[in-house]
């Protein structure tokens, strides 16, 4: 696939439009289960998901297939699966937009893991106030029910798979896989230390598999064409494609599907359209607020997990942002580290005292208040607080705010000599 007119996920590859059930099955839709309902047994399925290679498309890029080996592996029952929709991720809409418009692709993909591991009972975990993509959901669930896809013996056959709608909160930790068992169990949305894993103790204190949702919706075109088929899309190491969210600084905003591996600036420039600003381009936030910056002259690098950590940031959860000439990078970190601090859900003493601290140092260079010493604080803190948390939240701030420093000096000089930007 040379473009964006094209996607294994979405038609055209960009989400556009509702789908109802009926077109969901002119594609496709439904054949991976039907196959499973006649012929497939639960390792053959979990064995087609290692071959693709699929990974997580939530931000860790965790091989899919070695999650559910995983689950399977422990003989515990019952076991569970979880369509993480929680999505607070800043400027990702590609979740939301997947469950708007194709919510059988998701509810397929959720039969299809829930069959391959063994779970009688899945869960959907979707932001409250996503009122529209709930209601297709349920919408999709009742038709389902109606056409025998969903509930007790599936196509005429033995499995049971009853599916539950998840109400989520807005809170960014809700998102973690583990916050968003407690939430499921009726608590509040924090995360658990971890190990135990999900896989081996997660809800209920049974093996669970969660998944992103956009990772849930590969799993139909893969049972239905083969891990072969699937692996001519992407990279070797990152195969597949996946969903990119552009926000409203490119000309055209929106979530477009490429294979793995495709350059940053045919994101930007062939489906964006470019800036929709005339500055010339600043810097690039590749992955969200997570990631670290690259600089303009990076555009050509591909859009893999490799070829970022290679290029010294991260792909994340595909949310690309465009930073113009003009724009100030310490009031940028600064905007990204009050958010960490914001949403840290002071579970831990480590993560509270790390984000306060890295706000408050911010801030002091933002207002001239120090010397270039400062700056050396940043690194200092991060790694000391390093993976002392029970989720990844402690470790984020440190990236865009180590990059900034190091590449754009010039801006946070000019604060601490003049408590200004640089003109």
């Amino acid at each position: 696939m040379s473009s964006a007119r094209k996607g294994i996920l979405v038609p055209n590859g960009r989400i556009a439009g509702s789908e109802t059930l009926d077109e969901y099955m002119a594609r496709g839709g439904y054949e991976a289960l039907r196959r499973i309902a006649e012929s497939l047994t639960p390792p053959e399925v979990v064995q087609e998901i290692v071959a693709s290679g699929l990974q997580g498309r939530g931000g860790a890029g965790f091989p899919t297939g070695k999650k559910w080996e995983l689950a399977v592996t422990n003989h515990a029952s019952p076991r569970y699966v979880v369509a993480n929709g929680g999505e607070d991720e800043p400027g990702s809409v590609k979740d939301r937009l997947v469950m708007e418009n194709h919510p059988h692709l998701v509810l397929e993909g959720l039969l299809l893991s829930a069959f391959a591991v063994g779970a009688e009972t899945a869960y959907l975990y979707v932001n409250h106030t996503l009122d529209k993509a709930i209601k297709r959901l349920e919408d999709a669930l009742r038709e389902a029910r109606e056409r025998s896809f969903v509930g007790t013996a599936i196509l005429g056959t033995s499995v049971n798979v009853e599916v539950n709608i998840c109400r989520a909160p807005t809170e960014y930790v809700a998102g973690e896989d583990t916050a968003a068992l407690e939430v499921i169990e009726g608590k509040k949305p924090l995360p658990r230390q971890k190990p135990p894993y999900p896989t081996t103790a997660g809800l209920f204190g049974q093996p669970t598999v969660v998944n992103n949702v956009e990772t849930v919706a590969n799993i139909p075109a893969i049972i239905r064409n083969g891990a072969q088929w699937y692996r001519q899309y992407g990279t070797k190491e990152s195969p597949g494609t996946m969903l990119f969210s552009l926000g409203e600084e490119v000309v055209q905003p929106g979530v477009y599907e490429l294979p793995l591996g495709t350059p940053l600036r045919f994101l930007i420039y062939e489906c964006g359209g470019g800036p929709r600003w005339n500055s010339e381009l600043k810097a690039i936030l590749p992955g969200g607020p997570s990631s670290a910056f690259l600089l303009p002259n990076q555009l050509e690098t591909p859009l893999d997990h490799q070829s970022m950590r290679a290029a010294g940031s991260a792909l994340g959860c595909g949310v690309v942002r465009l930073i113009p000439q003009g724009v100030c990078m310490v009031e940028e970190v600064l905007r990204i580290a009050d958010f960490f601090s914001r949403e840290s859900c002071d579970q831990c003493p480590a993560c509270r005292m790390e984000t306060n601290t890295l706000v408050a140092l911010l801030q002091r260079v933002q207002k001239g208040q120090g010397d270039k010493v400062l700056l050396d604080q940043f690194s200092k803190v991060l790694e000391f607080n390093r993976g002392k948390g029970f989720c990844a939240l402690i470790n984020m701030p440190g990236p865009p705010i180590l990059s900034a420093i190091r590449l754009f000096r010039t801006d946070f000089d000019s604060h601490l000599t003049t408590g200004t930007c640089p003109r």
